[in-house]
């Protein structure tokens, strides 16, 4: 098509006009990005275009990420913005996102007063140190996080993230490979019409004190969530699409038993926290010195064998470890506390690549036991939390001391690596009383169930089993109340145990799809920074004046021409 030959006739022109508004009009409503990268780290998930494809109202992001930054956190900003724009794309027009500087223009009082009310949200400060010069350094409070609003709901969410001991370089980077699910999450949490249920099992000794006000607060905050009475409901997995089992006390009854089981036989999942033996620092203080860690009875070992896994009889010691304050010496007649590590707080981590526990921060443990996974047909297992590389396992009689370690050969019984702490189970479960009831039985299972007995899962299950249920506790204190999960006393770090826990719900009963995206990783490409302080005013010089020269010669190389060739005509 020679747009000369359009032009000669009648109307050619518009013609054009029209073709040329076509073009824009089909520009504006297909497009498409090509990512080189071998990372894909500027490519959406499938789940991500549909949850954007299917917003049915306006999406308003406010990023308090602005102003003077450092040059770590300018490139969180501009990847944050670059992911948004790639959200925008795909959501039909339904998301908008603006970047702000918190209290610019504000009064002190009325920006300590919003600084306030975005911490009481649960946004975390950071001081950003900024290098102005080779000898200046100015700080700065910044609030690394966004909020995101639909139909007049907000959610925060903090765009930092990392793991303890970790730089900040290494910690932005992190925090990149974590933005599009965090921001996914955020969304679906707020786009739900319907969220699932999810149900506290009560009935043997299980906690409803504030030792679980964090996982209360939690599951409210995220889920339909409701206490249920083991000994007088009747589970369905149609309506409790999950169920905790918290820290109980007292044996499970074989009723109780066959409820769980027949629960789990028609697709429900489980997740059990499960503290084995007796073992509270409560009682280590009292004792003043050792104590014998004992067995509860719980009366659930077979069925969890029968599922796949064994919680031992043991505690768990790992060298890193959480630390507890305890008295090293006396002097002057006062006790010298000082904060060591605590052997039987063992930090756990992800051995395995599952989304669950992938680019998670340490979760904090407290007294586990070691579990076995063991044969069960159809069932796979995957560890999602283990200790590190130096662990030892305590057999019963378990004997709990303040000083565990007292010899350097001690520390050489740590032989242990990896030890899991936290196991996945999914499959077709067989129940444990498969083969084991005639038909009169069977009636009376179904009178108690609500359902007819069913010896095979009929449904894919899911349980969660952990030796250790502080994971999901929280600690009380008499100045501050109760602490959030996760977090020590007088330690100031909270470690990632509720993120751990969300995921786990989110795995067993939210969008799949969307937890797949933690399986980010960035690859961190680091320049090295003595080489490029030692050579600054080269690179500077290759990247600022030789562009230019190239630019002025291709210029006077051009006039040359020219004259040569327009001289003689």
């Amino acid at each position: 098509m020679n747009p000369q030959k359009i032009l000669q006739k009648k109307y050619g022109w518009i013609v054009l006009l029209i073709l040329f508004a076509l073009l824009i009009l089909l520009s504006a409503q297909l497009h498409t990005r090509i990512d080189l990268t071998k990372e894909k780290r500027y490519s959406l998930s499938t789940s991500t275009k549909q949850l954007l494809n299917q917003l049915e109202g306006d999406v308003e992001i406010k990023v308090l990420l602005s102003g003077k930054l450092s040059a770590g956190f300018r490139k969180l900003k501009n990847s944050t913005s670059e992911l948004l724009e790639n959200f925008r794309s795909y959501s039909n027009g339904h998301l908008h996102f603006t970047f702000i500087n918190p209290g610019e223009g504000l009064s002190d009082s009325l920006k300590l007063q919003l600084y306030d009310s975005l911490v009481h949200m649960g946004i975390k400060p950071f001081n950003n140190q900024l290098q102005e010069s080779d000898d200046a350094q100015t700080e700065r409070i910044i609030f690394p996080a966004a909020i995101v609003e639909y139909n007049g709901k907000l959610i925060p969410v903090d765009l930092m993230s990392g793991k303890s001991g970790m730089d900040e370089e290494s910690t932005l980077n992190y925090s990149e490979a974590l933005l599009e699910f965090k921001f996914d999450d955020a969304i679906q949490k707020l786009t739900t019409k319907q969220f699932p249920v999810v149900a506290y099992a009560v009935g043997n000794g299980e906690p409803l004190n504030p030792t679980v006000n964090d996982l209360f607060t939690t599951l409210s905050n995220n889920y339909r969530f409701g206490i249920f009475d083991l000994k007088n409901g009747i589970l369905n997995a149609d309506t409790i699409k999950a169920l905790m089992i918290v820290k109980p006390q007292t044996a499970f009854t074989e009723d109780e038993k066959i409820k769980i089981d027949q629960y789990i036989m028609q697709g429900g999942n489980v997740l059990w926290f499960i503290d084995r033996l007796y073992a509270e620092f409560d009682s280590l203080l009292r004792a003043k010195s050792d104590f014998v860690a004992f067995d509860k009875g719980l009366n659930i070992d077979d069925q969890l064998f029968k599922y796949g896994v064994r919680i031992n009889p043991d505690l768990l010691q790992d060298l890193n470890s959480a630390k507890q304050p305890l008295v090293v010496g006396n002097m002057g007649g006062q006790p010298q506390i000082q904060r060591i590590p605590f052997p039987y707080y063992p930090l756990l981590t992800a051995p395995e690549n599952h989304p669950i526990s992938r680019n998670l921060d340490q979760v904090l443990s407290i007294f586990p036991s070691s579990i076995d996974t063991v044969e069960a047909k159809g069932i796979k297992k995957t560890v999602l939390l283990a200790t590190d590389t130096s662990s030892r396992k305590l057999g019963t009689p378990a004997i709990v001391s303040l000083r565990s370690i007292r010899s350097e050969g001690d520390l050489q019984t740590f032989t242990d690596s990896k030890v899991p702490v936290v196991v996945l189970l999914e499959g077709k479960f067989k129940s444990l009383y498969a083969n084991r009831f005639d038909k009169a039985m069977q009636d009376s299972v179904e009178k108690l169930t609500g359902v007819p007995f069913m010896s095979q899962g009929e449904k894919v299950a899911r349980q969660i089993v952990a030796s250790d249920a502080d994971i999901v506790t929280n600690v009380v204190t008499q100045s501050n109340g109760p602490l959030p999960m996760g977090t020590q006393q007088f330690e100031n770090y909270q470690f990632a145990n509720k993120e751990f826990l969300l995921n786990c719900l989110d795995y067993l009963v939210g969008n799949r799809g969307i937890i797949e995206t933690r399986n980010k990783e960035f690859t961190l490409r680091l320049l090295d920074k003595a080489k490029v302080k030692d050579n600054k005013t080269f690179w500077q010089f290759i990247n600022i004046v030789v562009p230019i020269v190239i630019i002025l010669l291709l210029g006077i190389i051009l006039q040359w021409y020219r004259k040569k060739t327009y001289t003689n005509i």
